[in-house]
């Protein structure tokens, strides 16, 4: 108990720590949490970890955001950037890659990221492509793929000052989640596989196993956790994550089971979903579900579209990100 609550505790004091994106603060000796400007540009969450002779990056983000990173590493050490780990391959974390590279770094992902790639690209990079100006500047037919992969866990990166691991424990948020841990310092950086807030993206998901991966990562000691979206927080990340995929997934599996349609749970308008008569508990509707006044279409249609993933999912007994296609996406 006394640890659970110095965990959410901690949790508070970080959030408050973070108000801000864009900003830059060091969360442990040698080891920065840049927060993404997701309102405005759509980026992710970096973590910067420096070594004896050289830094890690955690995640690519998009090509405007990796440029941000690649200056905001210059104003904290004059060591180089010699490794950058996509936590998975989505255009937010990976699109980046080809910035990095051009500087000497090694982009580093699971085996899981490339196979990915082989079913979503270059479609995914040409769609991007026709709405965001910083990916289509860089006139490239599709993502670069990470130069280096691993398909053994831990995968590790170590010196003497400091080890990290790398962690794949199965398909959740996509293939090739990785959950980057540095065990002295006790800290758990997990991508979008445990973001915090609203931000789960279930397109390239197996919403059936997603929460079976955090419980695999919740084994791993760590206190501090630096998610890909939204503030750093501690373990109750990991537990409201495992929650809300779980009520969300039951949930729909009743619906299917009491016989309804997904029309008579989705509403969609010109193909895309726009509400859903699902409910869940008063903690994951509050904490993971977008509401409020003044929302963008986009999240509206969140929700929504996580149950018509999972409700797709459950009907075709097969994780949704195999079948994924012509859905929206969202």
């Amino acid at each position: 108990m006394k640890s659970r609550y110095l965990s959410i505790l901690l949790g508070c004091v970080l959030q408050t720590a973070f108000a801000q994106p864009g900003t830059v603060k060091e969360v442990a000796r040698g080891v920065w949490f840049r927060e993404g400007d997701q309102k405005s540009f759509g980026h992710c969450n970096n973590i910067i970890i420096e070594m004896k002779d050289y830094l890690v990056v955690v995640d690519a983000n998009y090509p405007s955001g990796a440029r941000a990173v690649i200056e905001d590493v210059k104003k904290l050490s004059p060591k180089p950037i010699k490794y950058v780990i996509d936590t998975h391959g989505d255009a937010d974390h990976a699109y980046g890659n080809s910035l990095f590279t051009k500087i000497g770094a090694i982009t580093i992902a699971h085996v899981g990221v490339l196979e990915d790639m082989k079913q979503y690209e270059p479609q995914g990079w040409q769609r991007v492509a026709k709405t965001r100006k910083d990916v289509a500047e860089l006139n490239a037919s599709g993502p670069e793929p990470p130069k280096q992969t691993f398909s053994k866990s831990p995968y590790v990166i170590s010196d003497s000052t400091r080890r990290i691991e790398l962690y794949n424990f199965g398909w959740g948020h996509t293939r090739g989640d990785t959950y980057v841990f540095l065990p002295k310092e006790k800290i758990l950086c997990t991508g979008d596989a445990v973001p915090n807030g609203f931000h789960n993206d279930p397109k390239h998901s197996y919403m059936h196993n997603w929460p079976n991966q955090v419980r695999a990562a919740e084994k791993l000691d760590f206190v501090t956790v630096l998610p890909g979206h939204g503030e750093p927080g501690g373990r109750e990340l990991l537990d409201g994550q495992i929650r809300f995929l779980t009520e969300l997934y039951a949930a729909v599996q009743k619906s299917i089971k009491d016989g309804k349609t997904l029309d008579q749970i989705v509403t969609m308008k010109n193909g895309m979903p726009i509400a859903t008569s699902i409910r869940l508990s008063d903690f994951s509707m509050e904490h993971y579900v977008y509401h409020g006044e003044g929302l963008q279409p986009w999240q509206k249609a969140r929700f929504p579209n996580q149950v018509m993933v999972t409700y797709k999912e459950i009907k075709a007994g097969k994780p949704y990100g195999a079948i994924f296609g012509k859905e929206p996406m969202l």
